[in-house]
């Protein structure tokens, strides 16, 4: 599973969640989790290791699959939405 061929995230969102973080190896984590949101492997190692990073950071998550079924960065008003509190009727 690779990234864009420049090595660079595809999402905003995780270009936003990398640039907060300290850590290569979380960096990498998040890029994986990106990956795996577009091609998903069917391997049990790959498929629990992004099981396990969605876990961690499910609005992450949330948003890398809104940005890239719609195919462009998320407006700030669709990522409140993503965790606004579902309404019931």
């Amino acid at each position: 599973m690779n990234p864009t061929s420049d090595g660079l995230p595809r999402t905003q969102a995780v270009r936003r969640a990398i640039a907060e973080l300290r850590s290569d190896m979380a960096a990498a984590d998040l890029m994986f989790l990106e990956q795996w949101e577009v091609e998903p492997a069917p391997q049990l190692g790959v498929v629990l290791r992004a099981n396990q990073i969605r876990r961690a950071n499910p609005a992450l998550a949330q948003e890398i699959r809104a940005e890239l079924r719609q195919g462009r960065p998320l407006t700030v008003a669709e990522r409140a939405s993503l965790l606004a509190p579902a309404h019931h009727a």
